[in-house]
């Protein structure tokens, strides 16, 4: 059985809360044979509910350990949920089903968060915060905690990328320790087996609106002394593409629409003739065939992007975007494309058209750049474009022809 197919069953559990009304808060654990520091989180962890009087419970979602970490867990009072399925995100999606509370303070059982400091998430998620995230560069990188490339590229960068995607106002968008309202993120849905579930934690926060927060988090060096289960290049591959995954607009539409734009400027200013930029640099047609070339792309890409957000939207794994642009994208039936490629098509036969009758008048002899040339190029682009087009829209109607 696939992890996924694993996971869809657990949508069941996910629907209802599982919350009693007796516990506030659960902290919640994923372990995968963390025998050597799991039983000082939970102290941790108790200590605090303890000093704080919350009524709350320690769960540990455990992933397969093979060390006893399971004995280790329910001799320091914690409750361990096994969960069969292998993966971070799938951990802490069975962790999530079975936690009591009406909040979840989720952190590695690998001793390099301090349980015993939750005030701060508390108090804001008791304020109205829906996620709460730690911030691990405001609240202070020990030596050796974070390895350099993700301290000063994987980490600043995968934050980064998340702010412009999806403005998500979070600074350390990886962070393990977070705290959330256990109804608003089972309403998400979440899915991701893997690390990538921190990112789908976030963006799908974002895309929902759900409130966030940040407070800062001191991180420390871990406790173990294997190496950790994260796999710097693996991984964090798996978070950029869900973050591209999860936005057709910055994968497909911006880069295609900037890839016509510079493509049409060009043709455009070569129309006429050759252009000098200095006496030995001459742009000619060879660079309107570049200019050209770069709006065949360009089309594709937003053809792309626009079924991408099609697909996601009637799916329902991204959400609606403003109303005007939701009417224009469901408006992309075959019909209404077939047109667009109709008028697009007209336009490029009749250049070829001419062209083609131009070369005729000079008895099909070598052709003249200055004149046929810089219309039979543009003119075969306008009919590549109309075939994408007519090619999208058939595209388009297939991917919901089960509807």
């Amino acid at each position: 059985m696939t992890a996924s197919v694993q996971l869809a069953e657990l949508e069941p559990r996910l629907k209802a809360p599982a919350n009693d009304g007796a516990i506030e808060l659960t902290i919640l654990m994923p372990c995968l044979n963390e025998a050597e520091t799991l039983a000082v989180c939970i102290d941790k962890a108790r200590g605090f509910l303890e000093r704080s009087g919350i009524v709350g419970e320690v769960l540990i979602a455990d992933n397969g350990s093979t060390d006893g970490s399971q004995l280790i867990a329910e001799d320091h009072g914690a409750r361990v949920a096994a969960i069969p399925e292998r993966g971070y995100g799938a951990a802490l999606i069975g962790g999530i089903a079975a936690a009591k509370g009406r909040f979840i303070i989720m952190g590695d059982a690998d001793d390099s968060y301090d349980f015993e400091k939750l005030d701060l998430m508390v108090e804001r998620l008791r304020g109205g915060d829906e996620l709460v995230m730690g911030n691990r560069f405001k609240g202070g990188i020990k030596k050796g905690a974070m390895p350099f490339l993700h301290k000063y590229l994987g980490n600043p960068v995968l934050s980064f990328l998340g702010r412009l995607l999806f403005r998500i106002p979070v600074g350390d968008f990886h962070c393990g320790l977070r705290g959330f309202s256990r109804e608003a993120i089972l309403k998400l849905r979440l899915k991701s087996p893997g690390m990538e579930f921190a990112s789908e934690m976030v963006v799908k926060s974002a895309l929902h609106k759900v409130k966030m927060a940040e407070v800062p988090t001191i991180l420390s060096p871990d406790g173990r002394s294997r190496p950790p289960h994260l796999r710097t290049w693996r991984d964090g591959w798996r978070h950029l593409k869900f973050l591209l995954l999860h936005s057709p607009a910055w994968l497909f539409v911006y880069p295609g629409f900037a890839m016509i734009a510079m493509g049409l400027l060009g043709s455009a200013l070569l129309s006429h003739g050759a252009v000098h930029i200095t006496p030995r640099i001459e742009l000619n047609i060879h660079t309107m065939v570049v200019c050209c070339f770069a709006v065949l792309i360009g089309a594709q890409l937003v053809a792309f992007g626009a079924l991408a957000q099609r697909y996601a939207m009637v799916e329902g794994f991204l959400p609606a975007p403003a109303e005007k642009l939701e009417r224009l994208i469901l408006g992309m039936t075959l019909e209404p494309l077939l047109r667009v490629a109709g008028v697009v098509m007209a336009a490029g036969v009749a250049g070829c058209i001419w062209a083609v009758t131009s070369w005729a008048h000079s008895d099909f002899g070598p052709i003249l750049y200055d004149s046929i040339l810089r219309v039979l190029v543009p003119s075969l682009t306008a009919v590549a474009v109309a075939a994408q087009l007519a090619a999208t829209a058939f595209l388009t109607s297939l991917l919901t022809i089960r509807r």
